[in-house]
């Protein structure tokens, strides 16, 4: 298949790229800030809304976005490609759903509506109105489309600040927090099996004009993933490690990470049957994911 993947250059978008190229054709348009020649594929330089841009690209089997933000992504860049799109691939979230409600939520769960504070207010926003403008845009033009919603990705690339401080902590602190009153419980998908999400839906007719959750079987809280990154650490690390307790004040005050959701109010957990059962998805035991990470970062880390 011709797919044209928007964005591409770092971390999800990078790693499916990387997947994709083995059996497609691959188009990346991005701002060129990390080549992907070594893929062996066709790289496109400029920003979303360069026309010049979009006027050098062709007809496509199918248009991967990976960095819609804002009203208006979807349609502007559906409106300017001068070829077919075949589908349309939108790299939504799991925080578009409607928070507080307190139950586990199915694809058919009603969005977030209301305007919540700061820049994740902002990003839900943005991402819950790009949902909404890829079903009429393309409901309109005739083509078909899939919304995927991952959970927390992680893994090797990941260049977000997340599991990889406490790797980082670990290998050069020798330490990791115990936060003292974190009751909360969140929810990772593995960077390779959310890549491998988007290749089962590409073509796929069963997948036009569907949302998928994409989330880990295991629900985790701060002490479960503690105790993950210790069971994968090289056994050096893992025995001369202190976990130092601390409260989540104390580790705001300290400068201490908190990524993730830490106490029940800010828990949103989703079911990922459906991506099982419609797409055939087979998520990496969590041992295993963290081990491929903790790997990748300690070589990182010991530059």
């Amino acid at each position: 298949m011709k797919v044209l993947v928007i964005g591409g250059s770092y971390f999800y978008g990078r790693v499916f790229v990387m997947e994709a190229a083995k059996e497609h054709e691959i188009t990346v348009w991005n701002r060129g800030t990390y080549s992907m020649a070594d893929f062996g594929v066709k790289q496109i330089t400029g920003d979303r809304h360069d026309k010049k841009a979009a006027a050098s690209c062709g007809g496509y089997d199918a248009v991967v976005d990976f960095c819609a933000y804002e009203a208006g992504d979807v349609q502007g860049m559906i409106e300017s490609l001068p070829g077919r799109i075949g589908q349309y691939i939108l790299i939504s979230t799991v925080d578009v759903y409607e928070r507080g409600s307190g139950v586990v939520k199915r694809e058919d769960a009603p969005l977030e509506q209301r305007k919540l504070p700061g820049e994740a207010g902002a990003y839900i926003a943005g991402k819950t109105a790009l949902e909404a403008e890829l079903r009429k845009v393309c409901s309109v033009r005739g083509i078909p489309y899939t919304v995927l919603r991952p959970a927390i990705l992680y893994g090797p690339y990941n260049y977000a600040p997340r599991e990889s401080v406490y790797i980082q902590m670990m290998l050069h602190n020798h330490a990791l927090p115990h936060f003292t009153d974190a009751d909360g419980t969140f929810q990772f998908v593995y960077v390779k099996d959310a890549a491998r999400a988007v290749l089962k839906c590409l073509g796929n007719e069963k997948a036009y004009g569907q949302a998928y959750n994409l989330c880990q079987d295991q629900n985790l809280t701060y002490d479960s993933f503690f105790h993950m990154l210790q069971t994968v650490a090289d056994s050096d690390v893992s025995e001369n490690l202190t976990q130092v307790p601390i409260t989540l004040a104390q580790a705001a005050a300290q400068g201490v990470p908190v990524p993730f959701p830490a106490v029940k109010a800010e828990t949103e957990l989703c079911d990922n049957g459906k991506c099982k059962v419609e797409l055939g998805l087979v998520y990496t035991d969590f041992e295993e994911g963290m081990r491929r990470t903790y790997n990748a970062f300690k070589h990182v880390f010991a530059e």
